[in-house]
């Protein structure tokens, strides 16, 4: 059982790399040649351990955040982590943006052009907790950051706010070792909520949404801003960090 109310957890969801390419069937294999079979094969093989070092980048990631919520549960007085959430690009959606892109459909191409395709989401309790935990993973001597965008600071035009790094760390495979882009994003348990409601909406229209809904996205992601200054404010309060509050453990 959990020591604390609000827990965090760790969702990771996945498709296995192995099966992204899935084999042909026996009356298409029939049809033809063995070298050209034996290409296809290679081929899917090769997609299969091209995905599958994106799956281990990711998965160091979330190793790491994970560690970082142990020891906050279990050694420190405050968890800044609310939960953690991992995806690979499934094959389907890669190729779309291949297309979307127009890069090189070599591999080096698409990992040099396409930098999100393993992604993983911290969910924090505040927006100072956004930084702090940003910081704490992104110090780390094997974690390498390629690229920052801090939409909290500047927020796009529709409200969206969230901590954007692209990463690299390094995977230790039997062949050797690999450096791996990861998509980092950090954002705040209200900032959660609105992004995913404007997935919703916008997958719903197929990104047609009417104005009148754009409009009211706008209006929440202003309150979502005002919520979590207020619970910012709020939490300071209580952990002493204001003029005039008591100091005690929380």
């Amino acid at each position: 059982m959990c020591p604390r109310v609000g827990c965090p957890t760790v969702e990771a969801r996945s498709p296995d790399p192995a099966t992204a390419v899935p084999a042909l069937p026996d009356a298409v294999a029939e049809e033809l040649d063995a070298t050209t079979v034996a290409e296809i094969r290679a081929l899917r093989d090769d997609f299969a351990r091209f995905m599958l070092q994106y799956k281990f980048g990711m998965d160091e990631i979330v190793t790491k955040v994970s560690i970082l919520q142990e020891e906050f549960r279990e050694l420190q007085e405050y968890n800044p982590i609310e939960h953690v959430k991992s995806r690979l690009k499934s094959a389907d959606s890669l190729i779309e943006k291949i297309e979307r892109k127009g890069c090189e459909t070599s591999f080096e191409g698409i990992a040099g052009a396409i930098t999100d395709i393993a992604g993983v989401r911290i969910t924090c309790s505040f927006v100072s907790d956004v930084y702090r935990v940003f910081d704490l993973l992104t110090s780390q001597s094997d974690v390498t950051v390629l690229d920052v965008k801090d939409y909290i600071a500047e927020p796009k035009e529709n409200g969206y706010k969230s901590l954007h790094a692209i990463v690299e760390v390094p995977v230790f495979l039997s062949g050797g070792s690999v450096d791996v882009c990861v998509e980092v994003q950090f954002r705040t348990i209200a900032m959660d909520f609105w992004a995913s409601l404007e997935h919703k909406i916008y997958y719903k229209y197929d990104r047609q949404v009417p104005q009148e809904l754009l409009d009211g996205l706008a209006s929440a992601a202003r309150t979502a801003a005002t919520l979590d200054a207020d619970m910012e404010r709020l939490h300071r309060q209580v952990r002493g960090e204001l003029p005039g509050a008591r100091t005690y453990d929380v």
